[in-house]
């Protein structure tokens, strides 16, 4: 549970700064434990719904676009 925790802090830390945060999970997964991708695949998902709900007036508005 520890370990799911500091790997998910990770994960929030660096998904948004011009790095890999798939690299540092892997990195940090072998020290402190096996990598689980189910795991990584639902911290990623996790990651996308965040930004979903952040920009959800710029999809709904690019979504709604009409020609003209």
């Amino acid at each position: 549970m520890f370990n799911d925790i500091i790997l998910s802090i990770i994960q929030s830390v660096t998904e948004f700064l011009p790095i890999s945060s798939s690299g540092h999970l892997a990195l940090a997964s072998n020290l402190i434990s096996e990598p689980d991708l189910f795991f990584f695949t639902i911290l990623h998902l996790a990651s996308l719904i965040a930004v979903v709900i952040f920009t959800r007036k710029e999809i709904k508005e690019l979504l709604s676009f009409k020609a003209q």
